[in-house]
């Protein structure tokens, strides 16, 4: 039995008949396997793989199968899946071999008719790949490009009609793309360059991030429980537009800041550390086990400032009324600008949900307002590139709330641009999505 492909096959399966996060269940898999580095790769390689090209998979795979793949027993289901994976995406990997261990998989999860089907499935798709060819032509083109970019048709028809076809095929592709780790320099424990010494020691390859001057880019590592500088905490994984979003804030020493939405602390911590690890920093979230994630981190960075504290964000002004000098808003949100680094979000997104996102976030928004002096500052992020989400949230607050003043959040970037309200775009950019808005409360 081929025991890389093996663990995808029920990692895939955990993921789609279980809700399980494709890099939380690999993880807890590889972990409890006995498998050469080289396999790890693949199995990884499989796993992410798979379930980034998702509906496109299936799509392929109903040119070869008569019956609807509802039918078919869950994990056989997933050993098609990655048969046809490896077949149209893996060039690597000859026909023969994915062919062979799909037949081995399927002799463990079925019975010999079940096998026999499997076989002539993938068989037929080497055979005749011209079946799978994808649309093209007049009319075709979106659902093409939804397909050849493995991305949901509603959304790539969403982002034609936003930015246009070219565009919204770059934003694909860049979805698609290899994300780099980015790690976050604690400045309570070392600077960038020591940093990036102490990387290059342990065996990483990494270089400066051009966006903020704590950011790290780390383009080659092993195990990231082996990494010393990762470990005992003299950096935290964090996003480079993320990191932005701490400099917005301004936080000084001594002053009290609510991080309403906290989890998992990259931006939390990152407060921290702006302030100096002095005054107090309000971590709140709903879930019991992501503020405990919180205090990790924070004891790991040497952080005693911070408190995480149970709290629905929608109630942050009642429990803080008038009392913060700061509060951050990272809103609930679709995470449209962030699909890169989660290749199994793109299939759990709906333009329902986006459409009952903008409430949620005014109703935290609104509470948030509420828990600032006068004087205080107000600042709104997301990881979305949806106006919905975003700039139309903000003026209608803005609308609601005379007392805020929009300030200009692109002033407080690390390198400053014209901007009331800051919107980064993967396919413009370079870097993941990301909002942020600055609002000052005025005095008296």
């Amino acid at each position: 039995m081929d025991k890389a492909r093996e663990l995808a096959c029920e990692v895939l399966n955990e993921v789609h008949e279980k809700g399980a996060y494709a890099n939380v269940a690999l993880v807890k898999h590889l972990r409890k396997a006995n498998l050469s580095d080289q396999d790890r790769r693949f199995a990884t390689e499989l796993v992410y793989g798979a379930v980034k090209a998702g509906d496109t998979l299936d799509w392929i795979l109903r040119r070869y199968v008569n019956r609807p793949l509802k039918k078919i027993p869950p994990l056989i289901r997933e050993v098609l899946r990655l048969g046809i994976y490896q077949l149209f995406y893996l060039d690597k990997v000859p026909p023969s071999a994915a062919c062979n261990t799909a037949v081995e998989l399927a002799k463990k999860y079925s019975h010999a008719g079940t096998v026999k089907f499997v076989n002539a499935v993938l068989r037929t798709a080497v055979r005749e790949p011209e079946k799978a060819a994808f649309p093209e032509g007049k009319g075709k083109a979106t659902e093409g490009l939804a397909l050849k970019e493995q991305h949901p048709y509603w959304l790539v028809k969403h982002w034609v009609k936003q930015f246009g076809f070219d565009e919204a095929e770059a934003l694909c592709k860049f979805d698609n793309g290899q994300p780099v780790l980015s790690v976050r320099t604690n400045t309570l424990k070392t600077n960038r360059e020591d940093l990036l010494a102490a990387l290059q020691t342990a065996g990483a390859a990494a270089a400066a991030s051009t966006w903020t001057p704590e950011g790290v880019l780390i383009t080659a590592h092993g195990s990231l429980d082996d990494l010393t500088p990762l470990q005992d905490g003299r950096c935290q994984v964090q996003d480079e537009s993320s990191m932005l979003v701490a400099h917005v804030v301004d936080p000084q020493p001594g002053e009290l800041i609510i991080d309403c939405c906290s989890a998992p602390g990259g931006k939390t911590t990152h407060i921290a550390a702006l302030m100096n690890n002095e005054g107090r920093v309000v971590a709140g979230d709903i879930y019991e086990h992501k503020l405990e994630r919180i205090a990790e981190n924070a004891r790991r960075l040497g952080i005693d400032i911070i408190e995480p504290t149970l709290l629905d964000a929608r109630e942050v002004g009642d429990e803080y009324e008038a009392m913060a000098d700061r509060v951050l808003v990272d809103a609930p949100c679709s995470g449209l600008g962030v699909l890169r680094r989660k290749p199994d979000a793109r299939w759990n997104k709906s333009a329902e949900e986006i459409a009952r996102l903008p409430e949620l976030q005014l109703q935290i928004l609104n509470s948030a307002a509420k828990a600032l002096k006068d004087g205080g500052v107000l600042v709104y992020s997301t990881c979305t590139i949806e106006p919905a989400e975003n700039q139309e949230v903000v003026a209608k607050f803005l609308a609601d709330h005379p007392e805020f003043t929009l300030e200009q959040t692109g002033a407080f970037l690390p390198q400053p641009r014209q901007a009331e309200m800051v919107q980064l775009y993967p396919q413009r950019d370079g870097t993941d999505g990301f909002f942020i808005a600055r609002m000052c409360k005025r005095k008296g």
